[in-house]
């Protein structure tokens, strides 16, 4: 008789910052945009590494990931969480899936400014 082994996925959030690549499906004059993604994985490692593949395969740029954690990280450091997020990440869990659940499209100079508000080059 075999077990099922417990899956030891969990659920990562994460920020993506895309370029603008043809078919990205970007509106006309943006120079990029932010993704914020639910993405399963055994470590948050593998779950960045999926991610980016499948933008790539989606015809997207992917130019920077900033992890989150796990829902529990993020609990444990205040984040309120959204009944629709925790749906969200339910589901990214259950389907073994990358989840993107927010575009938001930059225009101008944003993608390309860090927070002190000086031009990265």
């Amino acid at each position: 008789m075999t077990q099922k082994k417990p899956s030891r996925q969990q659920v990562y959030t994460l920020l993506v910052q895309i370029g603008r690549k043809d078919g990205d499906g970007l509106p006309a004059g943006a120079t990029g945009a932010a993704l914020m993604i639910y993405a399963s994985g055994v470590d948050e490692a593998e779950a960045v590494r999926e991610t980016v593949a499948i933008l790539k395969q989606a015809d997207t740029a992917p130019l920077d990931v900033t992890g989150y954690g796990t829902i529990a990280e993020r609990e444990a450091e205040g984040h309120e969480i959204p009944d629709e997020e925790r749906e969200l990440m339910q589901r990214a869990l259950d389907e073994n899936a990358v989840i993107v659940a927010q575009v938001t499209p930059f225009f101008g100079d944003e993608l390309n400014s860090s927070k002190d508000g000086s031009a990265l080059h």
